[in-house]
């Protein structure tokens, strides 16, 4: 499957010609490379952030320096000015297992929102079918603080992912070989259930799917 990526080629240089300031996002889950490695190619000077929660998982780290030298992006990490002996509830329990909808505030959504204030276009790697929040969305849509999201791979599907990692030989997250299909913080992943949903690991047994960053900081 021979993926035609021109139309984000031509709006990435859209955008820098008329001199917005991007910037992209990444969990650096395996389904995150494609479009790490596509931007990569188009400028490689856009500035990769990613949420560095306290929470993440050794592997993540590791995998994120490894893409690091492989795409040679700068990649920067974002960390909650919220202490963690500050982020614990009346019985001392820290907030993921108590209250994680404000853990996720905290650790993800506050730390993002002055990235937005000081640029103009949002990249990230949202697909459709991953949830009923991201089917809404649309490829070009208004972030808060008068940014702009951009979903270059909205209607991308997994099949999609596959066909280009195997293109570009691409790597995979080392813990997807354990099967971890969706990952993010430790305490909140559990391994793919077999299922359709792929995203069915993150906050198992909770009516959660999202943490924030594509809820709070969308507008319609």
């Amino acid at each position: 499957m021979k993926l035609d990526i021109t139309a984000i080629k031509n709006k990435i240089t859209f955008y820098r010609e008329a001199g917005k300031r991007m910037f992209l996002t990444s969990s650096f889950q395996t389904h995150s490379i494609p479009l790490l490695h596509i931007i990569s190619q188009i400028d490689n000077s856009i500035p990769i952030y990613y949420l560095n929660t306290g929470f993440l998982f050794p592997e993540t780290i590791s995998f994120k320096d490894e893409l690091q030298e492989l795409l040679n992006m700068p990649m920067i990490g974002l960390t909650s000015g919220v202490t963690k002996i500050n982020q614990m509830d009346s019985e001392g329990k820290l907030l993921y297992s108590s209250d994680p909808d404000y853990c996720c505030f905290l650790n993800k959504t506050q730390p993002m929102e002055p990235i937005l204030a000081s640029h103009d276009i949002w990249i990230n790697g949202i697909r459709a079918d991953q949830s009923a929040v991201r089917k809404n969305m649309k490829e070009e849509q208004p972030s808060k603080f008068g940014c702009t999201r951009y979903h270059p791979i909205l209607n991308w599907d997994a099949k999609m992912i596959h066909a280009y990692r195997k293109e570009y030989n691409l790597p995979a997250h080392p813990l997807e070989k354990d099967g971890y299909l969706s990952i993010g913080c430790a305490p909140c992943t559990r391994k793919y259930i077999d299922t359709a949903d792929e995203r069915n690991g993150r906050w198992y047994g909770l009516n959660k799917t999202e943490c924030g960053l594509h809820t709070d900081l969308a507008t319609k």
